[in-house]
């Protein structure tokens, strides 16, 4: 009998005999040199523990729910070079500490351009103007009354993996590829707000722009096409069943799939409906691609298909020893579905196809996992993903060679981790 089933879309799957297997070899290691080579009896089973000997905390203990203290290492978390002063500030993604696709909203990326603002459902006003029949005013109340919509999407910040342009530079998963976060959102269809005011004035819509605004005082607004707007973008109040969180936007933001985060404008107060793109300050000096001749690309909104092993990485080391390791990461495409990932421990000069923990969903985070036997020799892992468009995730040189390395933003390279015989792990390259 064959020790590994297949399953021809998502790859080999192993045993459970496969995996008992090579369990067992492992305790038989561990127990040569420690109390289970005499036998002895593990106390954690065989006598009663504290937490067995009486009540724990009633339901009023934690009036919010929140992690076990024995979780609390798993946050957000910033780098200080990377943050000017506290008002305009970025934290980052726990990636390497989490599994399955959705983000918890308490440990999601965050990104300020003048600090977090607090406002009322009562005091919150959407104004939708321009190139409209009619030019509306909504409250919160009213926007809980159109029609209601659920979708499962990615946010990633355009500055994602940013440093590592010039070389390996930030050593965790959740610092190279932390400005991310998938979360299910609740909300209303942006079109279903514009067709409430009307485009007969707008004309042909594909020649036509929506300038979205925020109520912070940074005023950080951009330029979408209507088309889009009109395609799949959303005005959202809720994320992951609950309120969004303050520093997400509370109470309202705007949900522009598969497109950079600086798009999706937070306590969004107001959409004008116009001729031509804006070109504010968040769409000119920023949010452009710098070439290697000092030209710039425009209007890259797109975030392409990209990935990262999780674990093992330097937030997440190999600590059990030799034996059966599960390999696991994300992938993500602004085109559309992750259709595929392989996986490499020899960087790239072999590679394996990865299982999906699930069908990839058009822009949002699909879960990965590739289940080997560690024999104790370095690995350098990589991962490389593949959309329903066709793309194929590029290695940095390949990104390289056509933009040089005067680029900040849209970095969606392969990335290495160079797994030491201790299974301690680093960010390397490898040419």
């Amino acid at each position: 009998m064959s020790d590994t089933s297949h399953d021809p879309k998502q790859g080999p799957v192993p045993s459970r005999r496969a995996f008992l297997r090579g369990a067992a070899a492992t305790g038989a290691g561990l127990a040569a040199g420690g109390a289970a080579a005499q036998n002895a009896p593990d106390p954690l089973i065989t006598q009663v523990q504290d937490w067995a000997s009486g009540t724990g905390d009633g339901v009023d203990a934690t009036p919010y729910g929140m992690p076990i203290e024995f979780e609390s290492d798993v946050i957000r978390r910033n780098v200080e070079w990377l943050t000017a002063d506290t008002i305009s500030s970025i934290n980052f993604t726990p990636i390497h500490a989490l599994d399955g696709t959705i983000t918890p909203q308490g440990c999601a990326f965050e990104r300020h351009h003048s600090g977090a603002i607090e406002l009322r459902k009562e005091d919150y006003r959407l104004m939708i103007h321009g190139l409209v029949d009619t030019p509306l005013v909504f409250t919160y109340a009213d926007l809980e009354r159109f029609p209601r919509v659920n979708k499962t999407f990615f946010l990633e910040c355009a500055a994602n993996t940013g440093m590592e342009w010039a070389g390996a530079q930030l050593n965790g998963a959740q610092f190279t590829h932390g400005m991310i976060h998938n979360m299910e959102y609740s909300g209303v269809s942006l079109r279903t707000l514009l067709d409430e005011a009307g485009l007969t004035s707008a004309g042909d819509f594909k020649d036509k722009w929506i300038y979205v605004e925020g109520a912070d005082a940074s005023s950080n607004g951009r330029s979408i096409p209507l088309e889009k707007a009109l395609d799949d973008v959303m005005i959202a109040f809720k994320a992951n069943g609950e309120a969004l969180r303050k520093e997400h936007g509370y109470p309202v933001r705007l949900v522009v799939p598969g497109w950079e985060g600086n798009l999706w404008v937070k306590w969004l107060r107001r959409i004008e409906v116009t001729a031509q793109a804006i070109e504010s300050r968040e769409e000119t000096s920023k949010y452009t691609d710098t070439l290697e001749d000092g030209t710039a690309r425009k209007w890259t909104w797109v975030m392409d298909a990209k990935s990262v092993v999780t674990s093992p990485s330097p937030q997440a080391p190999i600590t059990h020893g030799k034996g059966p390791l599960v390999v696991t990461g994300l992938a993500w495409s602004g085109r559309g579905a992750i259709t595929g990932v392989d996986v490499t421990i020899d960087g790239g000069k072999t590679w394996q196809k990865a299982r999906l923990a699930a069908a990839g969903q058009p822009m949002a985070l699909t879960r990965f996992y590739l289940d080997i036997d560690w024999d104790g020799s370095e690995m350098f892992v990589q991962s490389r993903c593949h959309d329903d468009t066709g793309y194929v995730q590029p290695t940095k040189n390949q990104l390289r060679d056509v933009r040089g390395l005067n680029s900040v933003y849209h970095n969606n390279c392969i990335q290495t981790w160079w797994v030491k015989e201790t299974g301690e792990a680093e960010n390397v390259e490898v040419s």
